[in-house]
């Protein structure tokens, strides 16, 4: 079996590669590890999680919110059995749909570990241990990361769990710890807040996701606190300890005093770190950088033939990320010469309200100097806000001081992980804020707070505020 491109990992990097590759006339394989294509995104990670996120909010509208609508209904029950098996179907459907496309595309398949022999061969060994071999010209490595442990105690993915098993748990717990406050941990701690568990959020450093604008950071606090979570900020976990059913946490802050946390399950969601365990890299010369693989520019290792994008190279965490990448490398395999701005990549937040940000935060511009001018616009001064019963959050808008050029657009509201693709366009185009202020938007949308918070940068001008 000989190829023009090989990938190695079919998660959203992985597989959008090799479609690209196969696109541009290239004979693609496809190399994954479990039985089903999509990696952690599709598998145990954005599909999954999206999943109980919309359940949950669902539940949380119906219980609270329908009512005041107009809609009376008898007291709803969460049903967890149902709510795990829908999203079981939500996930088989997108993995199902990335099969048909390496059909489609005439991409080969192997189910496997894949490794390498020499920078030109691949052997791969299936689940019952059979072997067989590939050569290839190139070879794009995209096999993303894994949940980080703490190193004092590590998951036993019963009662210390990571986000694979909290998104197969068979029952809403009763105290759930989480222990970090960034993506992960928000989202999932969100899910069984609005189901009814209690949920306590333990966060080493002082403000919830904390790689994001600090305003939205602040904001996240208020809107969470407000569906019963409760955070112990600027505090680091001293020991964690699994007895029985019970998990018992101990955690100090700043000044040396000790806190003591017991609940039925502990998220431990501290962040990811890269997987190339089993690889064989150093049959071809490859040492990690800090569990990274180097790349250049152009995400080519010190092996000429060999590329790594995702996870497993410098960068944010993140699928969208990935797949910029994987479109990158095959375009340039093809001679040509396409770019990725890694500025202009977004960040999301899929609690509700949503989180997202694109640019500089206010923070990164304090750093370096950089003359700037604000504007925000909050959600409750916005009619469609109103009329949704979405009031919680605000637009915020960063400028240049002297030329109006967009920096960031930081936003916390309903819909804001749809709204952020505005940002990025304004960025990319490297419109000013008074441009995006003198666009029309329809009324009302949510889409018109990013206009007024436009005016407010400009000339501290809004109109509804």
């Amino acid at each position: 079996m000989q190829y023009n491109v090989t990938v190695i990992g079919s998660g959203p990097g992985g597989y959008v590669a090799a479609i690209r590759c196969a696109q541009l006339g290239f004979k693609t394989a496809i190399i994954e590890k479990y039985d089903t294509l999509g990696g952690t995104c599709l598998n145990v990670g954005c599909i999954p999680s999206k999943a109980l996120l919309d359940s949950s909010e669902h539940f949380i509208n119906a219980k609270d919110h329908f009512k005041e609508h107009g809609i009376d209904i008898e007291p709803p029950r969460v049903n967890i059995k149902q709510m795990i098996k829908r999203k079981g179907d939500v996930v088989k459907q997108n993995v199902d749909g990335i099969a048909y496309l390496m059909k489609k595309n005439k991409i080969d398949v192997h189910i496997g570990v894949g490794s390498f022999i020499d920078k030109n061969t691949i052997k791969i060994i299936d689940k019952d241990g059979k072997e067989s071999k590939i050569t290839t010209e190139k070879v794009i490595i995209a096999t993303g990361s894994k949940p980080t442990p703490l190193p004092f105690a590590a998951f036993d993915k019963k009662r210390i769990i990571s986000s694979t098993e909290a998104l197969e748990l068979k029952e809403v717990p009763k105290h759930l710890i989480v222990i970090g406050g960034g993506v992960i941990g928000m989202e999932l701690g969100s899910v069984y807040a609005r189901l009814g568990a209690k949920v306590t959020v333990v966060e080493f450093l002082n403000s919830l996701i904390p790689t994001m604008d600090g305003t939205l950071g602040k904001e996240l606090l208020k809107v969470t606190k407000k569906i019963g979570m409760e955070f112990f900020l600027g505090h680091k976990v001293t020991s964690l300890e699994s007895k029985g059913k019970e998990v018992v946490l101990k955690a100090e802050d700043k000044s040396g005093k000790t806190i003591e946390l017991k609940g039925d399950y502990c998220l431990v969601s501290i962040g990811r770190r890269p997987y190339t365990e089993g690889l064989g890299l150093d049959k071809i010369g490859i040492e990690l950088d800090r569990g990274k693989i180097p790349v250049d520019d152009h995400l080519k290792t010190k092996v000429d033939n060999i590329y790594a994008i995702g996870d497993v190279v410098r960068g944010a965490m993140l699928a969208h990320k990935a797949e910029e990448e994987g479109v990158m490398v095959a375009e340039q395999m093809a001679g040509q010469k396409p770019h990725i701005n890694y500025l202009l990549i977004p960040g999301v937040v899929y609690t509700w309200p949503e989180v997202a940000s694109v640019g500089y935060t206010e923070e990164q511009l304090k750093e370096n100097g950089r003359a700037y001018k604000t504007g925000s616009f909050p959600y409750k001064a916005l009619g469609r806000a109103r009329a949704s019963m979405d009031v919680d959050g605000l637009v915020k808008i960063l400028a240049d001081k002297s030329t109006d050029e967009i920096l960031g657009v930081h936003i916390i509201g309903a819909r804001a992980a749809d709204m952020i693709a505005a940002g990025v366009t304004a960025m990319e185009f490297r419109a000013s804020a008074e441009d995006v202020s003198r666009i029309s938007h329809a009324h009302p949308t949510y889409m018109e707070a990013v206009k007024e918070a436009c005016l407010a940068a400009t000339a501290n001008r809004p109109i509804h505020m």
